[in-house]
Order: structure tokens, then sequence, then C-alpha cells
């Protein structure tokens, strides 16, 4: 049961986040505000000399002079006073949304001055504002209603009406007056602004909602672009790898010897590497012995070790006290014979060994890599001559990974990374020797073959480029099937967001038959050409959707004079837009002749048919006719939200109840598989996935000609187990994973 106390503490959280929204909304509109005042009173100035005007007798045109003089010469002591009055009005009005939390201090009783009654010029003032305001709420009514619906949904109500709308345009006019007021000291001409305060005379309301209204859309997220969305979770996948590698570097620490200090966080993956400095992980090179008096120096001095399995050891190496391995490959010789190509040689290096004359971490890392290597060069799915450039790599690998540990910690280690590309890049056998992959591959072995400290890095480096030289010939030879590919996807995708576009916004609309079915046929196929050259285009969209928000808006019934006025000045835009969309979809029969004239017929009896009703009348139906469209508008928005939520609920309950599912949303570019056809297995890597993973590319081995499957084909093969993941990860993590098994002594 949820107490009182944690009902309030949730109330005055969720207070005090509405209010610091309300707070930014503020900034906002004073920010817009100030922008426009120092134009705003030029033309005042202006306004106020001008006396063409007819009736003006000889007092007021002497205040008027002399008001508009001291407006000239002081415009930016008023523009001060009218943002800082702007700033304040708002912010009282803000004060009046924001919820009262139960536990807040009770108002303070009102005072005799605040019960008194209102006086008569004050109320005069009142309604002088009023009036002026009448034309600014019927011109931006559209805005000022999404505002209030929007306003609401902040503040968990279902609308916030125009009378208690903080952004309302009376607040502002309010203000100039106020500011006028302290700014002109004169009383007699205090009255002179008002009736100027005049749509054209103002500054701009409409962009200062647009702004608004735009914050608040997007606090919600609504800004996201879902037209092409998929669902992603590749950042899930990547964090539930995370956490395996973390357990297999806690398990695989226990290989060593427990007395080592654990290492720290290091990066991991992509986020590049530095070598361990923990305690115990980096070994520096031994100094070499000083050779006896009257022997040779150098390796020939030292008795060679023979590295084949099953070879003898030196005798020469004591056994009563472990010493570290990479101080015994030292005093063996730095540069040891190479065995037969492709041959295993840690194993026979640790047979070499007496009982006993390694340390446990030295031990555990001879062990580790002999599994590592073997795996490897048994591997038949390696091409032999990549197989036999892996296997020079044993003893440069070895002394790097005494030196620095973190080799089995960390994926992006060079030396490890060079195992991972060689044993994926050999995957595919080469043309020939003169292959350049092939090329790449020799030169980065010769960089580390026989060193005493080996440089990976240099020759990851020189691998990593040869293969990104092979990725952009596959890529200049697929460019032609991947263009294709996005072109139909993307074609696909618009055409089905244009027709789920339309059909939300003609939920619930009356519309003469004409225009429904012009926007449901004609209107989608021009929408769904927006949606496609958006990415060229920017702005595409939102330019055919606000025509067909404006087509809807023109054929509704105007009952105000001043919107049958803004009809007339919008129709030439829209016309315009119209027929541009129309053209680009090539629509030039005698179908779109029609339309046009019977959209005309239709403008022309709105404009025509009688006004019976009184000012304040007409401004109340335009008023709730735009509060329902806002209200319209954002349930339609919730509603397409409602819509992707569920379609990645329903591909996540999919991906789980399906394995092939999920083991389709889990490729990636660079992946191996096998594909079974008619009893011959074809070893392909994934080349390319289209952006909403629609269509997949592969190349196959050997230079295969590539091939692409849907992505309703590739996850019926998986389904049928005709194709399979070969491997997922490097070939060192995945025989590390299994290495954290109890492992037999190795001999």
């Amino acid at each position: 049961m949820v107490t009182p106390s944690a009902q309030t503490s949730a109330a005055r959280k969720a207070a005090s986040a509405q209010q610091a929204a309300l707070a930014e909304l503020v900034d906002i509109a004073c920010s817009h505000a100030e922008s426009g005042l120092a134009d705003m009173a030029r033309r005042m100035v202006s306004a106020l000399l001008d006396l063409t005007a007819a009736g003006l007798d000889p007092a007021t045109v002497m205040r008027r002079v002399k008001s508009g003089n001291l407006l000239k010469d002081n415009g930016y002591a008023f523009t001060h006073l009218a943002t800082s009055e702007i700033d304040a009005a708002l912010r009282r009005e803000v004060a009046r949304l924001l919820p009262h939390v139960a536990d807040a201090p009770a108002a303070a009783p009102a005072t005799a001055a605040e019960l008194s009654l209102v006086p008569l010029e004050q109320i005069d003032q009142q309604m002088a504002l009023g009036a002026v305001s009448r034309p600014f709420d019927l011109q931006h009514s559209e805005g000022l209603a999404t505002l209030g619906v929007r306003l609401g949904l902040l503040l968990g109500r279902d609308l916030v009406r125009a009378a208690h709308n903080p952004f309302r345009p009376d607040v502002f006019l309010a203000a100039v007056d106020a500011a006028w007021r302290q700014f002109e000291p004169d009383p007699e001409a205090h009255g002179l602004v008002a009736p100027l305060l005049r749509p054209g005379l103002m500054f701009d309301l409409g962009p200062l909602y647009e702004a608004l209204v735009g914050k608040l859309k997007s606090r919600k997220g609504d800004n996201a672009d879902t037209r092409f969305s998929k669902t992603d979770d590749r950042a899930s996948r990547q964090a539930e790898r995370a956490r395996r590698d973390a357990a297999l570097a806690q398990q695989l620490r226990q290989l060593f010897d427990p007395a080592v200090p654990e290492i720290p966080n290091l990066p991991q993956g992509s986020g590049g590497w530095r070598p361990s400095t923990a305690s115990g992980f980096a070994v520096a090179p031994p100094a070499s012995p000083e050779p006896a008096a009257g022997a040779t120096a150098g390796p020939a001095a030292h008795p060679t070790m023979v590295y084949a399995s099953g070879g003898a050891g030196s005798a020469a190496l004591p056994a009563s006290s472990a010493q570290p391995l990479i101080d015994l490959l030292a005093r063996v010789g730095v540069a040891a014979p190479d065995a037969a190509p492709g041959v295993l040689v840690l194993p026979g290096l640790r047979a070499s060994l007496p009982q006993g004359a390694l340390s446990r971490a030295d031990e555990t890392t001879l062990d580790l890599l002999s599994r590592v290597f073997g795996s490897v060069l048994q591997d038949d799915g390696v091409a032999p001559e990549t197989r036999e450039l892996i296997g020079h790599l044993q003893l440069p690998v070895l002394r790097t990974a005494l030196r620095d540990r973190s080799f089995f910690f960390q994926e992006a280690h060079p030396a490890r990374r060079m195992l991972d590309l060689l044993s994926q890049a050999g995957w595919e056998r080469p043309l020939d020797q003169d292959d350049p992959v092939y090329r790449a591959m020799h030169r980065s072995v010769e960089r580390v073959r026989g060193q005493v400290d080996p440089e990976f890095d240099a020759a990851v480096a020189d691998l990593e480029a040869g293969l990104a030289a092979r990725d952009h010939i596959e890529e200049a030879a697929m460019a032609a099937p991947i263009a294709q590919a996005m072109r139909s996807e993307k074609r696909a995708a618009a055409e089905r967001s244009a027709r789920r576009a339309v059909a939300l916004r003609m939920a619930g609309e009356q519309l003469i038959p004409a225009v429904s079915g012009f926007l449901e046929g004609r209107w989608s196929a021009a929408l769904a050409l927006a949606y496609t050259i958006e990415d060229s285009r920017p702005g595409a969209v939102d330019n055919a959707t606000r025509t067909m928000e404006d087509l809807i808006w023109s054929v509704k019934p105007k009952a105000t004079q001043e919107q049958r006025k803004a009809l007339i000045a919008r129709l030439p835009a829209l016309l315009a837009s119209l027929n541009n969309w129309l053209d680009a979809t090539r629509w030039q029969d005698a179908e779109r002749l029609q339309f046009f004239a019977t959209l005309a017929e239709c403008h022309a009896s709105i404009v025509r048919a009688p006004i019976e009703l009184l000012p304040e009348r007409q401004l109340e139906l335009a008023l709730e006719a735009a509060q329902q469209d806002a209200l319209r508008r954002v349930a339609q928005e919730q509603e397409e939200e409602r819509e992707q939520a569920r379609l990645q609920a329903e591909q996540a309950q999919a991906a789980a109840s399906d394995p092939a599912a999920a083991a389709l949303a889990g490729l990636e570019r660079g992946m191996r598989l096998e594909l079974s056809e008619a009893h011959i297995v074809r070893r392909v890597r994934l080349a390319w996935v289209s952006p909403l993973r629609t269509l997949y590319i592969f190349s196959g081995a050997g230079r295969q000609e590539a091939f692409s499957l849907p992505a309703a084909r590739l996850a019926e093969l998986l389904r049928e187990g005709a194709m399979r993941v070969v491997a997922a990860e490097g070939v060192v993590g995945r025989i590390l994973s299994a290495a954290v098994k109890p492992m037999p002594a190795m001999v």
C-alpha cells in the first residue's frame, strides 16, 4: 500500500519536473519576444507619427507626436521594459497552472485590498485589450489549440483551455501595454498604444507557438523519426556479450595463480587497446645473463631445445624452483628453429621443461595458447596457406602473452586481434601467392616472426589495411545490387508509412468524397515519394504532410470572416504545393483537372456562405474547432506511437519464441555461415545487411559469386537448419570459453 507521504513525494517530484518544463517554455517565449520587440518598436513609432487618420483632435495629435518621438529616441529602454513585463507576466500565468502539493503551506488569507472591487478604469482596460486580442486569437487559433493540448499532456490533463493558456495573445498584449504605461510619463498618453496593437504591428506570435509546441513534442520523443525504424537490439546484444566477456574473464582468472591481483577494467571490443599495467601482469624482459668466463656470448652459447611435440628437453634447466617462462625462453635462445609448416610446437615446449620449472600462471598461459593454436591449426576450414602463417606466430604470441596476460582478457589486444583476423581471412582460400589479402597476411606475420619483443600493433595495422582494401573491392563489385536493394526497401517502407499517415490523418474526418478519395489514392503516392527523398531533400515529408493538413483545413466550414480571409490568402500556396507534388508523381490525366474543379467549387461555397453569428460566437466556434483538431492530431500521434510500440513488442516476442528469428536479428556484417544445399555445404560470409534488415547479401568463400537472400527466406533456412552461423566471435574468445572447463594435463 502506498503511504500518503510517498504519494506526496511523488507528487512533489512530478510538480518539480512540470515546473522546470514550464520554466523552459517561458524562456523560449521570452527569447522569441525579445528578438521581435526592436522591430515592433520601430513600427510603433511609425504608427504613432502617422497623422493621416481622420478625426484626430489637436491634443491627441500633440500626444502622439510627443510619444512617437520619445519612443524613437529611447527604443532600447522600451524593449527592455517590455521584455521584463512579458517575462513576469508569463511566469505569473505559468504559476497558476502548476498543481498544488497536498502538504504545501496553506495560502495566506486574502487581504482587504485583494478583496476590494476592481476599478472601472482597469475593467475598461481589460475590455479594450480583449477586443484587441480577438484578431490574434483567430489568427493563431490552431497554434493555441495545439499548444493547449500539449500543455494538458504535460500537466496530466485533457487540455488547457484557451482562457487559461499562459501563452495566449492577450498576455503578451497586456505586458506590452503595461510596459508602455511605465515608459510614457504622461498619463494622458497611456491609452495610445493599445489600439495600435494589431497583427502586422505586433511581433509575430506564430513562430513562438511553433517553437513551444516543438519543445513539448521533443520532450515526449515525438520528433524521433520512426518512419523507417526497425527494432534494433544491437545495444542489448552488446550488453549481453559484455556480460559474457566479464564472466569469462572472471573464470579465466581462476586458472591463473590466485595470488596474482585481478586486472582492472580495461577497454573492450573496438574501444581500443592498451597494455595492462596491473601488478603481476606486465613482466619486463629479463636482462641477458652475463656469459661465464671463457664462454661464447650469444644464443649459440645456450643449448638448443627441440620444440616439436614429443621432443627432448634440455638437462641444463634446473628443476628445483619455478622460474618465469619468459626468462627460460631468453636463456634457450631468441630464435628457435621453426618446425614443419603448420606444426603445433607449444605442447612440445611444455613437455621439454622439467617438472616444477614453471609457475602456475606461466603453465596456464602455455596451456591456453596450446589450445588456441591447436584448434586453429587443426581447423580444415582455414586454408592451409593461412594455417602455415599462423603456425609461425606461436612463439611471438607466447612471448607477448607472458609479458602482458591481458591478451586473455582483451579482445582488442593486438596479438589476439591478429590471430582472429588471420583465422577469419584464412577462411577464404587465397587465389594464389599474389592474392592481395594473402600478401598482407604474409607481411604482417613476417613483421613479428622471430622477434624477442614482437610489435603486433604495426602488424595488425598492415593486415587491417589489406582486409579493408579487399572489402572496398567487394563493395564496388556489389554496388549495383546494393543500390537496387536499398531503393526497393526504401520504396516499400515509404509506401507503408504514407498509407499509415494518410489513414491516421483522415480518421474521424467528415470530408467530401472528392478530397477523401484524392488523399487515399493520389496523395498517398505523393507522400510516399516524400518519404523516399527525405534523406536527399530534408523537409520533404514535412512539406507534403503540411500540404495535406492545409487541404483538409481548406474544405472545412469557416465560421468567421477572418478565417475566410485566411483561406483566400493561403489558397495560392496550397494549390501550388499540390500541383508540384502531383507533377512529381506524374499524374497528368483528366481526372486531375476534374479534382481541381471540384475543389474550386468547394472553396467558393465556403467563402460565399452567409455569416449570421456575432463576433464573440464566431471566435468561440473557431477556437472550439481548432481545439478539436488539435486533440485529434495528438490522438493520432499517440496512436502511431502505440502502433510502433506494438510492432516492436511483436518483433521482440517473435525473437524470444523463435530461435531462428533471434539468430536472424543477431546477424552482423562479416559473420561466417554454412549453407547446405543438395548435400553440398557452402561457406559464405555476410557481406552486407540492408538498413531495415530485409535483405542480406553474401559473398562465397574462394571468391565465389555473391548472392542475396530476403529476410523471410533466410529465416526459413535458419529454422530448417540449412544455414547456420559458424562462429559469431573471434577464434581466441571461442576457444578460451571452452577452456574455462577443467583442462587435462597437456603433454
